[in-house]
């Protein structure tokens, strides 16, 4: 399927804008620490910032939260109407993300067409889910979509680009962005391609092989969320040339040396630990996934307690020290065989991987 990643009409801040606080972490991190997303208020105080355009899922069961979800869709339109934004038109934004460790991970951001997305099971569309997705974490997501006037997802694509010919073709023009990110979480630069260069970069994408044009690397919920809303619309009758048959991506090589997969583990809560099983190994990492999952809600029913995600190993130990926890340390994914798996058997479990550490995540 042609033109599926295209060039988008993307907003930034005006220059000015001190980007480091307003540049913030995916909404999904950080689900059981409040104490991060406090800190980081702290520091942004009343200056315009990402944080303020978002609901964090820490913050999803708080007494509060119609009241949070109200100041997320008052504050984008305040932004909107504040002159805090520029349009960068019909462009790609070159992403070079240097990690705490070192590396620089490259991603192209533009919109993805939904019309090429399917993430129900047993899906053959060229764009993948590769995890399950959890259809009660959608209805929150989708609202806020159907509410707010501004898109800010951290969806972010892999193409198995063996030869690296997208990148290759890229060749960036003037730059939009380059400054250090908040919690010594790196750098971050990003340079506009537009016209001939993005035509030749969207010719490479387009040239891609195989029956799997893109498969999903985070933001799995985001972008199912974005699906489900367009389909919604389009049922009441929206034209296609609606702005909703698109969400914003970063679409990132898989191949990438500085792209690395971590583990996703269990942190059992209010349970009691005696006896928990806290790290296993098995050949197949999904299927380890799918075992882990089994055993966390088979104990959660005899013993009580709920699940968490954590990315994290020290983090999820750490959380296991406490009274009534218990970690499930889980094995990373070889991101190799992300591909062939999905082709083979469909989605992995749900949060079987994470693409970074908490603090790659904006």
């Amino acid at each position: 399927m042609k033109n599926l990643f295209t060039p988008a009409d993307i907003l930034l801040p005006r220059p000015g804008t001190d980007m480091t606080k307003w540049a913030a972490v995916a909404c999904d991190q950080f689900s059981a620490q409040p104490e991060y997303w406090e800190a980081m208020s702290d520091y942004v105080g009343q200056a315009p910032s990402a944080l303020r355009l978002m609901l964090p899922e820490a913050r999803l069961h708080a007494p509060d939260v119609e009241a949070r979800k109200q100041a997320v869709c008052k504050n984008m339109e305040d932004y909107l109407v504040g002159d805090v934004f520029q349009k960068i038109p019909d462009s790609y934004v070159l992403v070079e993300r240097t990690l705490p460790n070192g590396r620089v991970r490259r991603g192209l951001v533009g919109k993805l067409d939904l019309e090429g997305y399917d993430w129900t099971p047993g899906s053959a569309s060229p764009v993948r889910s590769t995890e399950a997705t959890v259809p009660e974490r959608l209805p929150t997501r989708v609202e806020l979509r159907r509410r707010t006037a501004l898109e800010m997802p951290h969806i972010v694509l892999f193409m198995d680009d063996r030869a690296d010919a997208v990148f290759r073709a890229a060749e960036p023009g003037e730059a939009l962005y380059d400054f250090g990110l908040y919690g010594e979480a790196g750098h971050i630069r990003g340079r506009r391609l537009t016209g001939q260069a993005a035509q030749r970069v969207a010719e490479a994408i387009d040239s891609l092989p195989g029956p799997i044009q893109f498969a999903m690397g985070d933001g799995n919920h985001s972008l199912a969320a974005a699906k489900n809303y367009w389909e919604e619309l389009k049922a009441a009758g929206a034209p296609m040339d609606h702005p909703a048959r698109y969400a914003l991506a970063e679409l990132e090589n898989l191949q990438d040396e500085a792209v690395e997969f971590y583990p996703i583990h269990r942190v059992l809560f209010g349970t009691d630990e005696g006896g928990f099983v806290k790290a296993l190994t098995g050949p197949d990492t999904g299927l380890l996934v799918a075992e882990a999952d089994e055993l966390c809600a088979a104990y959660i029913q005899t013993h009580g307690g709920r699940v968490d995600y954590i990315h994290g190993e020290t983090e999820a130990r750490t959380m296991a020290q406490e009274p009534g926890c218990a970690a499930y340390i889980l094995p990373a994914l070889d991101k190799n065989e992300l591909f062939s798996h999905i082709a083979q058997y469909g989605n992995y479990p749900k949060k079987s991987f994470s693409v970074g550490h908490s603090l790659d995540k904006r």
